[in-house]
């Protein structure tokens, strides 16, 4: 039994060669696996006074097993193209913590999908979901399938392999499933169909279902909204507003596309979009005629960012060389909304960012920003928002359909967007009050992490030790 009772210099000693031993222990047992390594170091940098106030939390051996995932579930996913070709692909559902209510987090189709980079997203989802009022624990799951270039009767047929395989392991009250990259409203519906067809019945077991099925209002809009209320909230600390600032915003999928539609509703000036070829930069502005050609462009003709500058006249796109800096963020602007992928703010592309004017940085993708740059916006005064506080409103709003589907009820669009925005403050004013308790008044990086932590690890505590 490990004993911290003492009080001062040699208690803060201790509780700092705890978190660097665990961290040394997740990185010798997670070889190959450094965005799940970089996700909790960035909490674990946040946890010393807590476990200082909290000796519990050594004794019980709380950060090792938050750390380690409550189970990793592993699959093949067989499915039949077109052609009639036999192909293979591997599923994955880790489900990382269950402390604080059922798992939930998204399904995210893509090449890079693999077991370590999934660990990552469902330690994120585990903080962030306790950061929201509701009860929900943290996953995440997906497969290295590549929809893009990919009919819809093949993508048809994975999701409804896919699902085959998962469905033993989820339900509404053991883990609900989203959705996330390569995976929309379209391949829900599949992977719902399935999941009916073999259970033989009607339950709220996924999010982000279609709104005539089960599904809630605004959930497509709930992550980019949620982002953009955030970065109101923060800008309200300062007495300030998003009234006409220019806005940089990366990414054009759904994320990117309603964090644009509601910087507009909030009067701002948003002038850029990208995706994984390059970017444009609309210097007067993308306004709503410009974003619905977007959506047209992204949702229905699954086309490239590039095709807007083609179709509006005084438009910039520049094309991104592989392993060179973003330009994106040296485009001048008053706020940033990194809304594409992992790790897309380098250490450099904060210095733009910083030397161009932005005053504010609100993730909407998950861990954009690598430690460096995290570590220059908060050194420089920059209004810095961290995934897991800013875009919670995705999970949020998936939360607010698992209510529905249990009361079978459908609100109003207006009364989830009432309720997203009072989670949204909520998040918010935890993550303040609970910086300024340790100390760190302003840092929504030590006030996230804290705030998302202490939930978890009092829950754990609650439901007693092994």
């Amino acid at each position: 039994m490990t004993h911290l009772v003492e009080r001062g210099p040699t208690t803060d000693r201790f509780a700092g060669r705890h978190i660097a031993d665990v961290m040394a222990r997740v990185e010798a047992k997670n070889p190959g696996e450094p965005e799940f390594h970089q996700a909790v170091r960035e909490v674990f940098r946040s946890l010393e006074p807590v476990l200082v106030r909290q000796p519990r939390y050594v004794e019980q051996r709380i950060l090792e097993r938050l750390v380690e995932p409550d189970r990793v579930i592993s699959f093949g996913v067989n499915w039949v193209d077109d052609q009639g070709e036999i192909h293979v692909n591997r599923g994955y559902r880790v489900q990382m913590s269950s402390s604080i209510g059922p798992y939930k987090g998204g399904l995210r189709f893509h090449p890079s999908v693999n077991q370590g980079l999934l660990k990552f997203l469902a330690f994120e989802q585990t903080i962030k979901d306790s950061l929201t009022t509701l009860p929900m624990g943290g996953a995440k799951g997906g497969s290295d399938f590549d929809p893009k270039g990919r009919t819809e009767s093949e993508i048809r047929r994975f999701c409804q392999s896919f699902m085959t395989e998962l469905y033993p392991y989820i339900g509404e009250f053991t883990d609900v499933p989203a959705g996330d990259i390569g995976v929309g409203e379209r391949e829900i519906g599949y992977l719902f169909g399935q999941y009916k067809r073999i259970a033989k019945r009607f339950v709220g077991s996924l999010t982000g279902k279609g709104i005539k099925w089960g599904g809630s209002a605004i959930r497509q809009e709930a992550t980019g909204y949620g982002v953009v209320y955030f970065a109101r909230d923060m800008l309200a600390t300062r007495g300030d507003d998003l009234e006409g600032k220019t806005c940089l915003v990366s990414g054009s999928g759904n994320v990117a596309q309603f964090t644009v539609k509601k910087l507009l509703d909030m009067g701002a000036c948003p002038v850029t979009l990208s995706d994984s070829d390059g970017f444009v930069h609309d210097a007067g502005g993308i306004d709503r005629e410009k974003l619905e050609w977007v959506m047209e462009l992204k949702q229905n003709r699954r086309g490239r960012i590039r095709e807007y500058a083609d179709r509006f006249p005084g438009v910039i796109y520049v094309p991104r060389a592989p392993g060179a800096d973003n330009p994106l963020w040296s485009v001048p602007a008053d706020c940033a909304f990194p809304g594409a992928t992992q790790n897309e703010i380098s250490a450099r592309d904060a210095k733009h960012l910083v030397a161009g004017g932005v005053g504010l940085v609100a993730e909407g993708a998950n861990m954009p920003t690598v430690p460096e740059a995290v570590d220059l916006f908060v050194e420089s005064g920059v209004l810095y928002a961290p995934s897991k506080a800013a875009n919670a409103g995705g999970v949020a709003v998936s939360g607010l359909e698992m209510a529905q589907n249990m009361q079978l009820t459908q609100w109003t669009p207006q009364e989830v967007d009432r309720r997203l925005q009072e989670i949204i403050q909520h998040i918010h004013d935890t993550v303040c009050r609970t910086a300024e308790e340790y100390g760190r008044p302003g840092d929504y990086v030590t006030g996230a992490n804290v705030a998302g932590f202490v939930k978890v690890a009092d829950a754990m505590l609650d439901e007693s030790p092994i």
